[in-house]
């Protein structure tokens, strides 16, 4: 791990994610949920304001307990549940009207 940047810009999908910080998961919650699962990853570090200023295996160790934090999001939960992605913030299905009028417009 001697350029952390650069090991990080080769993972791809959340197994590589979890299998790189060695965090122990379920491959079934993971295949269910991958995406929510990085974007929680994604919103968390977000949040740490000091990541730069750390040393490589303190940002791995941050790296690592916030990857476990989002993946255990999930374990407990799911994802209409924890509502990661815009769409599940949509309380009522959104309906439009266009008349035949517009519609002639043309």
């Amino acid at each position: 791990m001697e350029d952390f940047e650069e090991d990080m810009e080769e993972l791809s999908s959340a197994e590589d994610f979890l299998d790189f910080f060695a965090v122990a998961y379920d491959p079934a919650v993971v295949h269910v949920n991958r995406l929510h699962i990085l974007q929680r990853f994604h919103v968390y570090l977000s949040g740490e304001a000091d990541l730069a200023e750390l040393d490589t295996a303190e940002r791995f160790a941050r790296h690592k307990l916030l990857l476990s934090k989002a993946y255990d999001d999930f374990v407990a939960s799911d994802a209409q549940t924890e509502k990661v992605f815009k769409v599940f913030h949509m309380n009522e299905p959104q309906t439009s009207f266009v008349s035949v009028d517009d519609l002639l417009k043309g």
